[in-house]
């Protein structure tokens, strides 16, 4: 397999990256990223894509995406979606149906209603 070909980096990129890294070489122990920092990271990767943004700046991939606003909002339907008890898989039932000149019917049903049988026992014998 061959190599694979990266792109030079973005100029905004790359001037951003020499902004973290004067930053870094300044700070104290502990102390966090400042907020012009994290709000120029945020435009960056509306720009150039949340993971390259974060792998050149050396930030936080799911702090990035959260600050730039492009994490998936909580959605606003059910998170669980109840299906129709099984009780109808146990209503089953086989007929075979003999209107008495010789023509005859077999029919399984599921999830069928009296009514129904009714009346398709109707109309086949009226079809005589």
């Amino acid at each position: 397999m061959g190599a694979i070909e990266r792109k030079p980096l973005p100029a905004d990129l790359v001037r951003a990256r020499s902004r973290f890294q004067a930053w870094r070489g300044r700070r104290k122990l502990g102390e966090r990223i400042p907020k012009p920092l994290w709000a120029l990271a945020a435009r960056l990767a509306k720009v150039h894509g949340v993971s390259r943004t974060a792998t050149v700046l050396d930030v936080d991939y799911y702090g990035l995406k959260k600050r730039a606003g492009l994490a998936t909002p909580p959605s606003s339907g059910p998170a669980f979606v109840e299906w129709p008890s099984s009780a109808m898989v146990g209503k089953q039932c086989q007929l075979e149906l003999d209107n008495g000149a010789g023509a005859t019917m077999r029919v399984q049903l599921v999830g069928y209603d009296a009514s129904d049988v009714e009346a398709l026992s109707r109309s086949f014998w009226s079809a005589l």
